[in-house]
């Protein structure tokens, strides 16, 4: 058992935390029992785990949570490793906190190499999301295009790391089977896809847009929204109309939400 915070594996982990660290080793964390299970579920490559049992969370039978990853081993070996080639390490509550992001680590992380997978040729649904700077907010538009069923997000001028534990955890996994990549706008303008734009006083309602066709909504920063050349990039500007005494906007994983299930509704008419 690692009890030591000067451990050298223990250093490397923190290490991680930062995002030009995890960019170059090609590896992000995953930080609690839901987010390394589903990751495992996904067939990710996982290169080693630690756990603190004492601050596992029980299952109903009184076991811990840990060992529930060995019934993942099939998945991970999809992807060409079995959890029988992994290190798992048990590390005391001491060194666990000392690793984690977060404040109160549930007792269980592993590093995984960051999956590469490319947007689809035919992609109908995409997500640009432009700016964003809160991990937070990141993480939920890839959770809201992942139970939309879009075919990816595109991540541009990027203050944010979609793998930082933070969008991890807030995409509640949808991250691990989402197709994520770093675009440019000459990338986004590239698109066959018609790029819609939400855009705070445009004169075009969201749901008077024809949403049927292949589509990829552009998303601003949550204070500045999209700037004058990200607007002459997108082919449509739309305004998500809004009643309220006091909001004056909607927050980015908001908006992304609401136009991406509007999409969904009009193809459910459609179909």
């Amino acid at each position: 058992m690692i009890t030591s915070l000067e451990n050298p594996r223990v250093r490397e982990v923190v290490r991680l935390r930062k995002a030009r660290e995890r960019r170059r080793e090609g590896v992000f964390i995953a930080e609690g029992v839901r987010e390394v299970e589903r990751a495992l579920a996904a067939g990710l490559v996982v290169r080693q785990i630690f756990h603190a049992p004492e601050l596992l969370p029980s299952r109903a039978h009184g076991t811990p949570a840990a060992p529930a990853t060995s019934a993942n081993a099939a998945n991970a070996s999809e992807a060409g490793r079995s959890l029988e080639d992994v290190s798992v390490e048990e590390v005391s509550a001491r060194v666990l906190a000392k690793m984690s992001y977060r404040t109160e680590p549930e007792g269980i992380l592993a590093v995984f190499e960051t999956p590469a997978r490319p947007i689809p040729a035919d992609a109908t649904l995409l997500v640009v999301a432009v700016g964003i700077e809160k991990p937070g907010n990141l993480g939920a538009i890839a959770r809201s295009a992942d139970a939309a069923g879009a075919d990816g997000l595109l991540v541009a001028d990027g203050e944010v790391d979609p793998w930082n534990p933070n969008a991890i955890r807030a995409s509640t996994g949808s991250v691990f089977t989402l197709p994520i990549v770093a675009a440019t706008r000459d990338d986004v303008a590239a698109l066959e896809q018609q790029k819609v734009a939400a855009v705070l006083g445009a004169t075009t309602r969201h749901t008077d847009v024809d949403l049927t066709t292949p589509t990829a909504f552009v998303i601003g920063a949550e204070d500045t929204g999209l700037d004058a050349a990200w607007r002459e990039t997108a082919d449509l500007q739309v305004e998500i109309p809004m009643s309220g005494a006091a909001a004056d906007s909607l927050n980015a994983s908001a908006a992304a939400a609401v136009l991406l299930f509007e999409a969904v509704r009009q193809r459910g008419l459609r179909g």
